[in-house]
């Protein structure tokens, strides 16, 4: 049977110490050479009560989902086809960022099987175009769903060469880099779109 949230709380809470934190792990991220932060001194926040319920997301309700503003929806949009879109935000400190939407309102646990079938096609598309851009040596993938129930996936470019800022710290360096010039960052854009269309179809823009 399965631990319920109560139980795995439970657990969590026979390791903490007087002040409700756990320990830093030996061997664990804050170790990672690749960790961004020096460890000495570092601690953990306390370990807070369990919430009464999840809290509701933005875009629970499809009637209130930002996908349904025009406006948002075509806000940043350097590639797309019938079924998706390829986002660009504000110039960070990774040569590229980008987030893939799909079209219609759905979140990854409810994508109907065409579309999750095209969302592995487009991840390996977009990973081998960011790939192809000389200033990067990975394309990293990942989904956090907490702030918003509409399926957004995010590919974060990895510098060539910069071995300290590998693995999944990436997306922590990604804040603390100084922010790349957005003639840069264009100029990484349109390379991108020009190598997905190439390789899936599609268009620039919306």
């Amino acid at each position: 049977m399965p631990e319920t949230a109560l139980d795995y709380d439970a657990r969590i809470r026979q390791q903490l110490d007087a002040d409700g934190r756990l320990a830093l792990p030996d061997g664990g991220i804050p170790f990672w050479e690749i960790f961004p932060f020096e460890a000495e001194g570092l601690r953990l926040k306390p370990i807070e009560p369990l919430m009464d319920a999840e809290p509701p997301r933005g875009g629970e309700d499809p009637a209130t989902c930002r996908c349904q503003d025009p406006d948002h929806v075509d806000e940043g949009v350097v590639w797309s086809n019938e079924r998706w879109r390829l986002h660009v935000g504000e110039p960070s400190g990774a040569p590229l960022v980008l987030f893939l939407i799909p079209r219609a309102h759905h979140d990854i646990a409810d994508l109907p099987p065409d579309l999750a079938a095209e969302l592995g096609q487009l991840m390996v598309a977009i990973t081998g175009a960011v790939e192809a851009l000389p200033s990067v040596a990975r394309c990293h993938m990942s989904r956090w769903g907490d702030g918003g129930a509409h399926a957004h996936f995010f590919f974060i470019a990895r510098p060539a060469l910069h071995g300290q800022f590998r693995g999944t710290c990436m997306a922590l360096w990604d804040d603390f880099l100084p922010p790349v010039p957005v003639e840069v960052r264009d100029a990484n854009v349109d390379f991108v779109v020009d190598e997905l269309v190439a390789r899936v179809g599609g268009q620039p823009g919306g």
